[in-house]
């Protein structure tokens, strides 16, 4: 049983393995703040459906929606470069591999967020948006004081879970050759063709980390609806 499993072994590799949380952690930050900077652009001309934008957009989520995010990263590795070069004559193969990572990843999280937030704010009911018109309210602040805070308490959950999800799949980035956690677990079982501790430990650090963030958006929630009320 040591020989296939080592408690020692686990014990060794997990702060070698926790020491690359910090990829991991960069990875979902940012893609998560970029994808909502533009899921909100998104939401909002599927909403007031721009003209050919709004065409765009949907055929835009339906393709990242449709497709694994595998798909997305080996097209944003290999195809980002190609069309940057035709187009604009500017060469970034030299890019680290990370930029690469963290663009697919945003462009996913803007989909998935657009949606998210499209959905959201259509679940206020429409005579929301005319009570504040009726008390004198300009769009602007019917949307900030009415809407957005009802489209707020819908919104969180979900977005949780879409974080949760995001975190969880971050795990593919290694197939880039990213040293994150799944990374280093690889290059350790490389090294010493022991590799059940590695993702043992990693097991342990996306469980543990997915509930903090279950009860944090829980929390939040439940302030939310505190302060609503």
């Amino acid at each position: 049983m040591s020989d296939f499993f080592s408690f020692g072994r686990a014990t060794e590799y997990f702060p070698k393995i926790l020491l690359r949380f910090h990829i991991t952690l960069s990875i979902v930050v940012i893609a998560t703040l970029t994808g909502l900077l533009f899921g909100v652009v998104l939401a909002f001309i599927r909403i007031k459906k721009v003209a050919v934008l709004n065409q765009f957009t949907l055929v835009y989520i339906s393709f990242v929606r449709g497709t694994p995010i595998i798909v997305q990263m080996f097209l944003v590795y290999y195809g980002l470069p190609v069309f940057t070069e035709v187009l604009f004559k500017i060469d970034i193969n030299r890019w680290d591999k990370l930029i690469f990572i963290i663009i697919t990843y945003g462009l996913n999280e803007a989909a998935f967020m657009a949606e998210i937030i499209r959905a959201s704010i259509l679940s206020v009911p429409a005579g929301q948006t005319e009570a504040g018109y009726s008390v004198g309210l300009t769009g602007r602040q019917t949307f900030l004081r009415i809407v957005m805070p009802q489209a707020l308490r819908t919104a969180i959950p979900v977005l949780g879970t879409n974080l949760i999800a995001l975190f969880q799949n971050t795990s593919l980035a290694y197939l880039l050759g990213i040293i994150d956690i799944l990374g280093k677990v690889n290059a350790i079982g490389a090294d010493t063709f022991h590799y059940l501790e590695g993702y043992v430990c990693t097991s342990v650090i996306f469980v543990v980390t997915s509930i903090i963030l279950e009860r944090a958006f829980k929390s939040i929630n439940k302030r939310l609806n505190y302060i609503f009320i």
